[in-house]
């Protein structure tokens, strides 16, 4: 199935058989990634004295009741609201779903214990004259294993403050990481990062989301795509998703 899409003066060709999933799904599985000192999610079925909500233990259908934390199992897209007083939803805020995107692969540096991609190392990978609206950060290595890891207590990579704040500036609204967090893991609740990407609490940007637990296969090339940010419908300040990233054919 083919499409063309429209975009900054420019027609692309996409064919949408072509799409890859690079999200991390909620899984009843203990050895799925998670981070944040959250459980595998429990998806079980429903049992009372009256009902069976599983057709392998004689029920007519199969009726689960699903227990996640967005933030620590999966991939998930959350809104200013993850750090705000204010309640903000990102099922309201995040009103188009379709963005062109660059992906990037980037090593972070080593700082001490700390493990950081940094302001110049953006500056230097992303192709600002493209005007992308989402921007796919690849970290290296990358490994398969990104989609079994527990992440708790490991400081996994994060994004220095500025770089948030620079790309916001360069018009990336859909930020997209294989990490739980564009911060670090135990910063004492500064969450710098956030903060600047959102310019919270100074003047939110409602107009700006952050997905993380991603996981960007090896064959996915740097370079240009465009994205499909699928998002569940919750009133929540983050959502289980699943970005899909369509190669362009020109």
């Amino acid at each position: 199935m083919q499409a063309t899409i429209h975009y900054h003066h420019k027609d692309y060709q996409l064919d949408l058989n072509t799409g890859v999933d690079i999200s991390l799904p909620i899984q009843n599985n203990k050895n799925a990634a998670s981070a944040w000192y959250c459980p595998p999610p429990s998806i079980q079925p429903v049992m009372t004295e009256h009902f069976v909500g599983a057709v392998r233990e004689g029920g007519a259908v199969n009726f689960n009741d699903i227990s996640f934390n967005p933030h620590g199992n999966g991939t998930h897209t959350e809104c200013v609201g993850h750090i705000s007083k204010e309640f903000y939803s990102i099922h309201k805020l995040l009103k188009r779903s379709f963005f062109f995107a660059q992906v990037l692969s980037c090593k972070p540096v080593k700082v001490q214990e700390d493990q950081i991609i940094t302001l110049q190392q953006l500056k230097t990978l992303l192709d600002c004259e493209q005007k992308v609206e989402a921007l796919v950060l690849r970290t290296l290595p990358n490994s398969d294993h990104k989609r079994f890891t527990q992440y708790t207590n490991t400081n996994p990579p994060f994004v220095e403050a500025q770089a948030m704040d620079w790309l916001y500036n360069q018009g990336v609204r859909h930020f997209l990481i294989d990490t739980p967090s564009v911060d670090k893991e135990v910063d004492d609740g500064v969450l710098a990062a956030h903060h600047a990407y959102w310019n919270y609490p100074e003047n939110p940007r409602l107009d700006a989301t952050i997905t993380e637990l991603i996981y960007v296969p090896n064959e996915v090339s740097d370079g240009f795509y465009f994205l499909n940010l699928q998002t569940a419908a919750f009133e929540n300040d983050a959502t289980p998703s699943r970005p899909v990233l369509y190669p362009i054919n020109q």
